[in-house]
């Protein structure tokens, strides 16, 4: 039986009541307009007890060892006392109920620590309706009193840049060693890069390590970073043997700290903020637009004429939006 008092949830929440932390999750991620109704409520009620987390994004290219890598870092920071949340960005997957278990799987150490807290994304989500999703989990996850969130994208192209929207140190995971250095990693991506970490750094792949290190220090020469008081800093880790994550971490804190005493933390948070208000507006615009009656009821006709070029595409937008307006002021 599902409460309908929000203030059910929000207690739960903040006494870190694992159970009801996921219940309330289950709802976040609901499709149902009741649930989504009680979730708005539960997370307006939790924000003022939300924002003081390290929030932190991850992405890679393949085989970069993002998970290894997340769970390594995990346990390093449960180690020296924080409450770790992974959240995953993954519009791409299609699995059915076994997300959890497959990201769990991935991540077997970390998933039993009581200090930490797994949850992969919706499956077979779009990336607006998952990347809110994750951002409505983050806030609930910083109430329940997780102070470091990493989200990792999972899935690949626009992913990177939304979870970029809504973290505050964006890191970027690379190996050496697969011909091209600058292979399967896109100019727009590391713009988004506060750091560049090139990962698998151990045994006899060090010097190749370092020598991609190098080349990715060149190519970030190139791009104007995104605040005069930081320049992203390439490193080198082995999540395997645990070498030099804790150099990863300071670097994280270092950019915490200055961002903070430059304004700029704040100045970020917000503007994430507005820009998430902004992506919400456009989505629910969208969402009205598909389920009125009378647009459903011309949408296919008029998509033909357009086809067929007996009507200019203006023109059939203006009908459609015409009938959006009617109903409005009705």
């Amino acid at each position: 039986m599902i409460s309908e008092d929000p203030q059910f949830y929000v207690q739960g929440v903040l006494k870190g009541d694992r159970r009801l932390i996921a219940k309330t999750i289950t709802m976040i991620e609901s499709s149902l307009s009741s649930h989504q109704r009680l979730a708005h409520r539960i997370i307006d009620l939790l924000l003022p007890y939300a924002g003081k987390a390290t929030r932190l994004g991850i992405t890679g290219v393949p085989g970069a060892g993002k998970s290894t890598f997340i769970e390594s870092l995990g346990i390093m920071l449960i180690k020296k006392g924080h409450r770790v949340a992974v959240l995953a960005v993954d519009p791409s997957s299609k699995r059915s109920g076994g997300s959890v278990l497959a990201d769990k799987t991935r991540m077997e150490k970390l998933a039993v620590e009581e200090r930490a807290f797994i949850r992969p994304s919706p499956s077979g989500g779009t990336l607006g309706g998952v990347a809110r999703k994750t951002r409505e989990t983050m806030i609930l996850c910083e109430a329940a009193g997780f102070d470091v969130i990493v989200v990792e994208t999972v899935g690949v192209g626009q992913s990177e840049t939304a979870v970029a929207s809504m973290v505050d140190f964006f890191l970027v995971l690379m190996i050496a060693g697969a011909g091209d250095e600058l292979q399967g990693i896109k100019k727009g991506i590391l713009e988004l890069a506060d750091a560049v970490a090139v990962n698998k750094a151990d045994g006899n792949n060090v010097e190749r390590a370092e020598f991609a290190r190098k080349q990715y220090e060149t190519a970030l020469h190139f791009l104007a970073p995104s605040s005069p008081n930081w320049t992203p800093p390439v490193l080198t880790c082995s999540a395997l043997e645990m070498t030099d994550i804790d150099v990863i971490w300071e670097n994280v804190l270092k950019h915490q700290k200055i961002f903070t005493q430059t304004g700029e933390l704040d100045a970020k948070r917000k503007k994430q903020a507005v820009d998430w208000m902004w992506s919400l507006v456009k989505e629910g615009l969208k969402e009205r637009f598909y389920q009125h009656s009378e647009i459903d009821k011309i949408l296919p006709e008029t998509i033909k004429e357009v086809e067929q070029g007996t009507i200019a595409s203006t023109i059939a937008a203006s009908r459609l939006l015409n009938l959006l307006d009617r109903k409005s002021s009705n």
